[in-house]
């Protein structure tokens, strides 16, 4: 019996604050989700009456030449499923995407340790919200969200896209992984709705997301494409060290234990709190885009390093910001739950948080919150109804995150000033910032969830 077609999404993020605290177990971080998702579709690949497929198909109509074409076979000595990216014909360039090479390798060693391993051939189609990327031949999306595609066309291959750091990766993993196991695991033994199921996912997508990046990262931009808004405390780095490679023997049991926390060894001590964390009514996140990226990496091993040169000031410092911080997660939950009114309280928080920031860039002489970028959000500071704003996560120059009153005049006035924003160069580096653009994008709390299919059916 064919299996059904079924869709899955899962949101983007931003990090109002805790970047960098967030590397360390010792501290926690305020994740928000946003309402921008990856959309993974997946339903049976048709084949010709007598054929057989071993191959899943994922495409991205979105963007040019993005469709990947994969052969799966169980590996030997217990090492899980193989994955190999298949030539369609003999001029056609591999564009190798390791986010989907790993997901699909992870999730389907997995499911083979629980469930049949033999799959039926399939299809996935990947849609992404349009702030996901910058836009060809637009200085701003529409005002009037009527009017804007569904899903824009980017007339450019994947890799020549622009991100705009809303945590596309993150969220195509964990999309591909609860669309792969809704699809592949028997009915009844997998739910989205269901907080072990979810657990399940969370830890699957973390493993797959750090093994195609290459590294363990803090993981907090998967836990919230899994879970939504939420007071994040990451994962000890050493739960991923014995996993070993996809294809290696025994890779299919030490994977299921990991996902399913079996032993004391493979049992995660990640905190989520999403109770911790919450926009009030009458307070909206706003994200804007500005034309003039940043070496994360880069910035990461450098504050990092300074940290580990000067222990004491450092630690001292990112004592002061947790405490900021959870200070701001606080004024949140009162002002939602009434016992707070005033948003003057907020922006005090704020301006701590980026005084301490202020600093931590200065010390370490990393662009963290560089001169540029206070100008811009001093400037959005000062319109009417901006509560306060930051350089989100590990800072630089590619983004900024506002709270704001939830009206529609506050946006159009933080508008009408980008639209003739004029950055000024920062002396330190010669960055000068290019266009800021208002994403369309506002806070989210839901995390993955299962769509409507039928919604897609246009698209597809």
């Amino acid at each position: 019996m064919p299996l059904p077609r079924q869709a899955v999404s899962a949101p983007g993020k931003v990090f109002l604050a805790g970047g960098y605290l967030v590397l360390d177990r010792a501290y926690t971080a305020l994740v928000f989700g946003l309402d921008a998702r990856i959309h993974a579709i997946i339903e049976p690949l048709p084949t010709s009456p007598g054929v057989t497929l071993s191959e899943i198909i994922v495409k991205s109509p979105q963007f040019r030449d993005a469709s990947w074409t994969y052969g799966y076979r169980l590996a030997l000595d217990g090492g899980g499923i193989d994955i190999t990216q298949l030539r369609v014909d003999a001029l056609s360039e591999l564009h190798r995407n390791p986010f989907l090479d790993t997901t699909l390798s992870f999730v389907l060693s997995y499911v083979a340790t629980i469930a049949s391993p033999t799959f039926q051939p399939a299809s996935i189609t990947i849609f992404a919200d349009n702030d996901y990327y910058t836009k060809p031949n637009s200085d701003e999306p529409p005002t009037n969200a009527a009017q804007q595609q569904r899903f824009f066309d980017f007339q450019v291959p994947l890799w020549e896209a622009h991100k705009t750091g809303l945590g596309s990766s993150a969220a195509l993993v964990t999309a591909v992984t609860a669309a792969l196991l809704v699809h592949y695991l028997p009915e009844g033994s997998f739910s989205l709705t269901n907080e072990a199921d979810r657990k399940r996912l969370h830890n699957l997508a973390q493993a797959a997301h750090c093994a195609a990046q290459g590294k363990v990262g803090s993981g907090f931009d998967v836990a919230s494409a899994v879970y939504g808004s939420c007071l994040y405390r990451r994962f000890s780095p050493s739960l991923l060290e014995s996993l070993g490679t996809s294809g290696s023997p025994d890779f299919g049991a030490r994977l299921k234990a990991l996902v399913e926390e079996s032993s004391h060894a493979s049992t995660w001590n990640t905190e989520i709190k999403k109770s911790a964390v919450a926009i009030p009514k009458g307070i909206r996140l706003v994200m804007c885009d500005v034309d003039c990226g940043s070496q994360t990496p880069g910035m990461v091993k450098k504050v990092l390093a300074w940290r580990k040169e000067n222990p004491d000031v450092a630690n001292k410092l990112w004592s002061e910001l947790q405490s900021c911080n959870e200070d701001l997660a606080t004024k949140l939950k009162d002002i939602e739950e009434g016992r707070l009114s005033d948003y003057g309280a907020l922006t005090s928080c704020i301006g701590k948080i980026r005084s301490h920031i202020r600093e931590m860039s200065r010390l370490s002489a990393v662009p963290i919150e560089p001169p540029a970028q206070t100008h811009l959000l001093d400037a959005c500071s000062n319109v009417p109804g901006v509560i306060g704003g930051v350089v989100p996560g590990a800072g630089g120059y590619d983004a900024i995150v506002l709270l704001i009153k939830d009206d529609e005049q506050v946006v159009s006035e933080l508008r009408r000033l980008l639209a003739g924003w004029k950055g000024m160069k920062d002396e330190t580096d010669g960055v000068t910032i290019g266009k800021v653009s208002v994403l369309g994008v506002r806070e989210e709390m839901q995390g993955v969830r299962v769509e409507n299919v039928k919604q897609y059916e246009w698209e597809t």
